[in-house]
């Protein structure tokens, strides 16, 4: 009998469950529609919608695999929780939730953010689970000396299933820094939080709230016979599946995409944006533009996140479908969109400069969202050139977070691989990509299935963790995998390169916009 490895992802807009077998093919896929929510001045999920999705997500998976093979699903051998990476999640000593949840979406934490990279001399971006925790603790919350653990989406959906708290240490590494040499929490940084923590009259310390880190291939528990009913209700499913480290989007996105070696890198590119290169070396530089992660191993990782990428495509696409009587879905009116941005004419899409922030974005200091379009009197404004600057506005921000990479780091890049919806376009948005981010961008077909996908790869490897994570890929995974690739086109790159010096430009614009509106 193959042995089957389930790896579960609760996304920005999808929890999606993909079940594979031991050649890591798909045999089944489920999924559940959610969205966040903006309550109190956060950008939230309710964790019961959590729950239920989790349980939608696997049903819908386990109908799936009857429909296809003639057999209700009960055993399965591996299994990954994977969630949103970053984020705040406190807890009691109960396990209650002391707050509601504070996704990475949210850029309410400048201040901490700001006090603990100037502390560490290392960047803490907002989103990360320290600098909420910090900012809570600066703003006098009245939760903030109940803490008894602090976890993200996917070390609580863990903890749900299995009972243990534990966290990959890719994960690990977008709550607080990680030492890449002990493969766990930086020890100094630490000490200094503990500092910190103290000086504001905390009960406790960092390492007493923080879950315990584990890398790939480590066993992080077992299914219990509770989290088994959490996901099959119905009471088939056995419990007692080995559990992988819970791990970030950012994780499963360089497992799906093969990009784990030095110089190899990633984009996924959804509701949010975000790029990784695995280093060589260490940056000489701390960069507010620029998060040091790591892998699901543990190597180094620079990473550029950008909070807003196709949520402005996709509402333009939902409006431009109403004028079509309903011929057209929404998907249908992307294709055009992005077939339209590739034929425009005009390269740097004719004067048309568009803002795709729905929400605040701390790379280009805008700090609240407010999308809009930008353009002169004597602009070409056609749908060919309007395609094109919504498909540029996708992608400049994570450009000019990459050109610290590039123009001070020096950081070579051999592979970058691209995942989410923008790549889902025909050719159009790997082509725009390339010549955008200056570098040769390839596709392959694994990659399009996604973190999910990704996670039952990591929940695989736990069942066969003999050798490197690296090696495991590049000889089991990825043996014989597609690839497209598309290497950056001069006349594209110059396109994009004079959008990018208007968009700059106008940048002003955008960052006061919330004032009036």
């Amino acid at each position: 009998m193959k042995k089957l490895s389930l790896g579960i992802e609760l996304g920005s807009t999808t929890i999606k469950a993909v079940l594979i077998d031991e050649s890591f093919n798909s045999v089944a896929t489920g999924s559940y529609e959610w969205e966040n929510k903006l309550e109190g001045g956060y950008w939230t999920y309710d964790l019961a919608d959590a729950e239920k999705g989790l349980s939608a997500a696997y049903m819908n998976l386990k109908a799936n695999y009857k429909n296809k093979y003639g057999e209700t699903l009960k055993h399965i051998d591996s299994l990954g929780i994977s969630g949103m990476m970053h984020g705040y999640l406190p807890f009691d000593k109960d396990f209650n939730l002391l707050c509601p949840f504070r996704t990475w979406r949210n850029t309410t934490t400048e201040k901490a953010a700001k006090e603990l990279t100037k502390s560490f001399n290392f960047n803490i971006p907002q989103r990360w689970s320290i600098a909420h925790l910090y900012e809570a603790i600066l703003n006098g919350e009245s939760h903030i000396k109940d803490i008894n653990s602090i976890t993200t989406l996917s070390v609580y959906i863990h903890k749900l299933l299995s009972g243990n708290l534990c966290v990959g240490i890719g994960e690990a590494s977008g709550m607080f820094p990680i030492d890449s040499a002990t493969k766990n929490w930086d020890a100094e940084k630490m000490r200094i939080m503990d500092e910190k923590l103290k000086e504001k009259g905390m009960p406790y310390k960092i390492n007493d709230i923080l879950p315990k880190v584990l890398s790939a291939g480590e066993n992080a528990g077992c299914l219990t016979e509770e989290g088994a009913l959490i996901l099959d209700p119905e009471g088939d499913l056995e419990a007692g599946i080995p559990m992988c480290p819970p791990e970030g989007d950012a994780g499963t996105g360089m497992v799906a995409t093969n990009s784990v070696l030095p110089t190899t890198g990633n984009v996924s590119a959804g509701t949010s944006i975000f790029a990784m290169v695995v280093l060589k070396e260490s940056l000489k530089n701390v960069y507010e533009e620029i998060d040091v992660v790591t892998t699901p191993d543990g190597a180094a990782v620079g990473m550029v996140h950008c909070n807003n990428c196709t949520s402005d495509l996709n509402a333009w696409a939902n409006m431009l479908s109403q004028f079509t009587g309903g011929e057209k879905s929404r998907n249908k009116v992307l294709d055009m969109i992005f077939d339209a941005a590739l034929s425009a004419e005009e390269k740097d899409a004719g004067g048309v400069i568009s803002y795709n922030y729905l929400s605040g974005e701390h790379i280009s200091g805008v700090k609240e969202g407010r999308p809009m379009i930008l353009r002169t009197p004597e602009s070409k404004f056609t749908f060919e050139n309007f395609s094109r600057s919504l498909v540029f506005s996708a992608v400049a921000t994570l450009r000019y977070g990459m050109n610290f990479l590039f123009d001070k780091e020096n950081v070579e890049i051999t592979r970058l691989t691209g995942h989410g919806g923008l790549f889902k376009a025909g050719d159009s948005g790997r082509i725009l990509m390339a010549a955008a981010l200056k570098s040769p961008v390839s596709v392959t077909e694994t990659a399009a299935q996604g973190g999910a996908w990704g996670m039952a790869v990591l929940s695989a490897y736990l069942l066969n963790n003999t050798e490197s994570l690296a090696d495991f890929l590049e000889k089991k995974v990825f043996v014989n995998a597609e690839i497209k690739t598309s290497l950056p086109d001069e006349t594209e790159a110059k396109g994009f390169e004079a959008y990018l010096e208007k968009y700059l430009d106008s940048l002003e614009t955008e960052r006061n916009a919330y004032k009036y509106l």
